[in-house]
């Protein structure tokens, strides 16, 4: 059964109907429904995730004469399951109880309070603590592209403007997201060894007065001047873009993501994706070790958020020797005063 039935279907029970009324906004995304201690999946979801999952495949009632496919997790250790389905590209919208059992009626209320997506995870145990987990946004008009990157679980939050598709795919490359949005009436023209998961939005979402105004409410601001966002009306749409999208996500406010930094790629040392791959900066090509790579061979960073930003610096290179001296004089002031030998030992005990 590949079309879901219509929730106004009677010969469905009213918890069937509820379940179909919900579905039917989330049509590309897995929905677990609570019912008690346990998520149930119905229709194709149940089919898909329970081989995704590797659990066990059931049926509850009938829809048009045929029994209606149905899988569960258990609500305690939905974690691990989400982990599975997020790695495996999909999207899985959270459905909780928000009524009262003992005063219900009928079905007992529910609404979808979250959606996890590969790159909207906030949720310590699905993140990797030494990889950012970036979700990044593109606009396109004429030869120019937005760009803009936000690390949620951080809030660290980036935009660019840039020419041409090769130098978009080698910044994308580099970013390496886990979820790219992007206008449904534009092509991405990225290369086939990009595995992001790409989720298409509608143009309205990318409008330069609406994305503009959505950013000026963020950061409590008339403009966007303070941010050098003048000149960049392409980044300003992806950047408000990739705003609306978390908020559709999450269901809720996000004030702590950080002030957005537009980066002029003239600061920086410009590297192709084929180059940035031969080069094994961060990955490995070879398939007997993944740890082959320089980030892996200099990295003593006693923090996973020292970690991340030295892999920052290397796919980044600087090209603004005013910035390549400032950390040349902050590694100088560490090492003559012996600092890093006590600070190595506190940064061990900091988490993220």
């Amino acid at each position: 059964m590949s079309v879901l039935p219509k929730a106004s279907d009677k010969q469905h029970t009213p918890m069937m109907q509820q379940y179909l009324r919900i579905k039917a906004d989330y049509p590309d995304t897995l929905l677990f429904y609570r019912m008690g201690d346990f998520y149930e999946l119905f229709f194709t979801d149940a089919k898909k995730a329970a081989s995704l999952l590797d659990i066990a495949l059931t049926k509850r009632g009938q829809s048009a004469g045929e029994p209606i496919p149905m899988c569960g997790i258990p609500y305690h250790a939905a974690d691990s399951y989400l982990g599975k389905l997020v790695r495996a590209g999909e999207s899985v919208a959270i459905c909780e109880q928000i009524g009262d059992p003992a005063v219900s009626k009928g079905p007992v209320e529910r609404a979808v309070k979250r959606v996890i997506t590969p790159g909207t995870l906030t949720e310590e145990a699905l993140l990797q603590d030494r990889r950012e987990n970036l979700l990044c946004c593109l606009f396109h008009q004429k030869s120019s592209w937005g760009l803009a990157a936000i690390e949620i679980s951080s809030g660290r939050f980036s935009t660019s403007q840039i020419d041409g598709d090769e130098l978009l795919n080698s910044e994308v490359t580099r970013l390496n997201p886990a979820e790219i949005i992007y206008c449904e009436d534009q092509n991405l023209p990225l290369e086939k060894n990009h595995t992001a998961r790409a989720q298409s939005m509608p143009p309205w979402y990318f409008e330069f007065e609406t994305t503009h105004r959505l950013l000026c409410e963020q950061y409590s601001t008339r403009d966007l001047e303070g941010f050098g966002l003048a000149d960049f009306p392409l980044a300003v749409s992806a950047a408000g873009c990739l705003l609306q999208y978390i908020k559709d996500t999450l269901k809720t406010d996000i004030p702590h993501i950080q002030p957005i930094r537009t980066e002029r790629l003239s600061d920086v040392l410009l590297i192709d994706a084929n180059s940035r791959r031969n080069l094994e900066l961060t990955e490995s090509n070879s398939q007997m070790s993944a740890k082959n790579n320089l980030l892996d061979i200099i990295n003593y960073c006693s923090s996973s958020m020292g970690h991340r930003e030295l892999a920052r610096w290397l796919q980044k290179p600087l090209r603004n020797q005013d910035i390549i001296r400032q950390r040349h004089h902050a590694v100088d002031c560490l090492l003559n005063n012996h600092f890093y030998e006590s600070l190595s030992e506190v940064m061990q005990a900091v988490g993220d």
